[in-house]
């Protein structure tokens, strides 16, 4: 006999916005092995260069992120409203909003700094 798994449906509208810094939030919802995060950034936020083994989709629906891909004057990608970067696991990338901006931020394996409240890099930033 199969084993019985657990839907779980959501309503992003019925769950907290995490407050990371004052211009940074966010709500997660994760499974086994994916995390789906919707991501608001004010203007002028600072998503410090990192990096991790979880590869990372953005998908911007509102606003504009400014990327630097590599170190901190990488290459510069600007990701705007209905666009979509792929971040393969350990590169180094860092952000910047220069607009209001949603995103939903896709990673796999789920992004345990995030869950523990570990990432220090982005509260600090």
């Amino acid at each position: 006999m199969a084993e019985t798994q657990t839907v779980t449906h959501y309503r992003w509208d019925d769950m907290p916005i995490e407050t990371v810094t004052p211009l940074l939030g966010r709500r997660l919802i994760t499974g086994e092995r994916m995390m789906l995060a919707h991501v608001y950034l004010k203007k002028g936020s600072i998503v410090p260069l990192h990096h991790h083994d979880n590869e990372q989709l953005t998908y911007v629906l509102e606003g504009t992120l400014k990327f630097w891909i590599g170190s901190e004057d990488g290459e510069e990608v600007l990701v705007r409203g209905g666009e979509v970067l792929v971040i393969p696991s350990n590169v180094p990338h860092k952000a910047e909003a220069l607009e209001d901006t949603l995103d939903v931020d896709i990673f796999c394996p789920p992004r345990q700094d995030w869950l523990d409240k570990t990432d220090d890099y982005l509260r600090q930033g």
